[in-house]
């Protein structure tokens, strides 16, 4: 799907795909909508910091090797955008993604998953890379793979949705901070067909 979808019609099939997996998870049996608020006060401040920093380093590596004009491009020029990205991002984004790739692959689909947790998670997080190919960008599939990664360890192995919802924002932020939205955002997707 995410090959297929024009890149103008991001957020209205993030929008309904989350409305779809909402309805999933509240007919899961045994869900419970509080357990995302399950460890909300036991989040890994330090991987959640680290995955910031992992980001900020090796986002800021792409993007003076690919496009070093673009570094910082929405911080220097112009601030009000930038903002406004950290204010939404997390809410618009990041919580809904992290509903579809965490409590809904991971409880819906839990009885044909591996029973170990790195299988399941590998799984997880190259679906979650899969659903990024509409940037049509190699940066865009392998740093989603790696925040993926780390996003499904924080739910799956700690149990913690507020984690990977944090981890992601904050993540997301950096990255549009450091100027990689060239490769996230919608709007400058070239398909190749």
């Amino acid at each position: 799907m995410a090959v297929f979808v024009p890149p103008g019609w991001l957020f209205p099939v993030l929008g309904a795909v989350t409305l779809i997996g909402m309805s999933l998870l509240a007919v899961t049996p045994g869900f419970r909508w509080a357990e995302l608020l399950a460890g909300a006060r036991r989040m890994n401040w330090t991987l959640i910091l680290g995955t910031v920093l992992g980001t900020l380093i090796v986002g800021y590596g792409i993007i003076s090797l690919t496009e070093p004009d673009a570094r910082f491009t929405l911080v220097r020029y112009n601030l009000p955008l930038m903002a406004m990205i950290a204010l939404l991002y997390p809410f618009l984004s990041a919580l809904p993604q992290e509903i579809v790739f965490r409590p809904l692959f991971f409880r819906r689909y839990q009885p044909i998953l591996p029973r170990r947790a790195n299988p399941a998670i590998l799984l997880n997080a190259a679906i979650f890379s899969f659903a990024h190919l509409m940037y049509w960008s190699w940066i865009v599939a392998a740093m989603t793979f790696a925040g993926g990664l780390v996003f499904a360890y924080s739910y799956r192995v700690r149990g913690n949705f507020p984690e990977a919802v944090v981890a992601h924002a904050l993540a997301g932020i950096a990255i549009f901070a450091l100027g990689l939205g060239v490769f996230f955002y919608s709007g400058n997707v070239t398909r190749p067909f």
